[in-house]
């Protein structure tokens, strides 16, 4: 990601898909609401695909006016648009952060609620900085001792997530018996990751359950890795949107490419 890139990812592509929903049940084509916004459709086309970098509140409270929106969700939506110049504290770290893996994060900081099946690996929210370091060290062989720590600090702010005080997400995780029992990086790292995860249990939030071996193989067709969030209710008690849709899974491969570069397993 360039330094340029400094707004949410998330508010820009959130705001894209309001403003299209709201042309789109009016009828009206990108060609003719651009016209009378006199912009170019492909200014407008980029807008809602949250794929402008400055976005201006005069113009979204036009569009408003031009969508015909009422004055609670015209203030919803100069609300998302005031977020969108919010830097993020994941984009200092540039081209650590892919933007496959940018909406991920964006997505992670938002959610209330996250459901994960990892039969390889421990997953990042649960890693001790060693275990990290192991794994980046084998992801990342070319990678100075300073590049991996960069990435080792970013799984560990994550973390922030499950620790903090106010209102800390919900995590449920399901670990295969494999992944406990594979040695990454030494005994001692791994001695020091169990130990972490015995902590981590303790907390009212966070819930980790081991998958034995003795379970078998699953019934029915087989999965990797994936991982569900949730997300909170609105004032009306419905459930809040994202870009991604209201609960939405990612599989493993569908996050390969912000794995591959970034070396952050969700």
């Amino acid at each position: 990601m360039s330094e340029e890139e400094g707004g949410s990812t998330l508010p820009r592509r959130q705001l894209g898909r309001h403003l299209r929903e709201a042309r789109e049940a009016l009828g009206m084509t990108l060609i003719e609401s651009a016209k009378l916004m006199e912009w170019g459709k492909s200014s407008l086309q980029r807008l809602e695909k949250g794929q402008t970098e400055k976005i201006r509140t005069h113009d979204i409270r036009l569009l408003c006016e031009q969508y015909q929106l009422g004055a609670e969700r015209t203030s919803d939506l100069i609300a998302l648009a005031e977020q969108t110049a919010v830097k993020s504290w994941w984009h200092d770290y540039g081209a650590l952060i892919t933007p496959a893996f940018d909406v991920y994060m964006g997505l992670e900081s938002s959610t209330r609620g996250l459901t994960q099946f990892q039969p390889s690996a421990v997953p990042g929210l649960l890693q001790t900085a060693d275990y990290s370091r192991a794994l980046d060290v084998l992801y990342f062989p070319n990678d100075s001792p300073e590049g991996i720590d960069r990435r080792v600090e970013i799984r560990t702010r994550r973390q922030g997530l499950l620790t903090r005080r106010n209102k800390p997400a919900i995590y449920t995780a399901v670990l295969h018996e494999s992944v406990l029992r594979t040695v990454i990086g030494s005994r001692k790292v791994m001695a020091a990751q169990l130990r972490h995860l015995a902590d981590l249990s303790a907390h009212p939030n966070v819930d980790i359950r081991v998958l034995p071996f003795r379970a078998g193989l699953p019934v029915g067709l087989s999965t990797g890795p994936f991982l569900i969030l949730d997300f909170d209710v609105d004032k009306k008690g419905k459930p809040r949107r994202t870009q991604c849709g209201l609960r939405r899974e990612f599989h493993w491969r569908n996050l390969l490419g912000a794995v591959d570069r970034s070396g952050q397993v969700p």
